[in-house]
């Protein structure tokens, strides 16, 4: 009987961690990110539409074609690549959604080294 009860019990544990993700509420907008790189933050502001991201960093601006795999993953691509880093497609994942927030994991497609970030939609 109490292995039952231990047993129900982590079921339970473990059901409240399942964090419900509305990532169709950032598909479209105005948003800024940040993330952190072997210590250092960076930011950048970026509008999307369902097929297309434009992005300023550091005063430069990027477009980029968006395909979307699930509703909560994508591939971005540079439409403008001035290099061959640039080619690369990165694979963008939402992990969580909070309100106006979400977090991130990204990586060039097939590299196994993920980084993680923080977005915030802005009205």
């Amino acid at each position: 009987m109490r292995k039952i009860v231990l047993i129900t019990f982590g079921f339970l544990q473990i059901s409240c961690y399942n964090q419900e993700r509305k990532c169709s509420d950032f598909k479209t907008g105005k948003f800024q990110s940040e993330t952190v790189i072997e210590g250092k933050k960076y930011s950048s502001f970026f509008e999307r539409n369902d097929s297309i991201q434009i992005e300023t960093y550091e005063q430069k601006t990027d477009t980029f074609s968006i395909r979307w795999t699930n509703d909560c993953e994508y591939i971005i691509q540079n439409r403008n690549p001035k290099n061959r880093a640039e080619k690369k497609p990165v694979q963008m994942k939402i992990l969580t959604t909070n309100g106006e927030n979400y977090t991130f994991e990204y990586s060039f497609v097939g590299d196994p080294k993920k980084q993680k970030g923080t977005v915030t939609k802005l009205k």
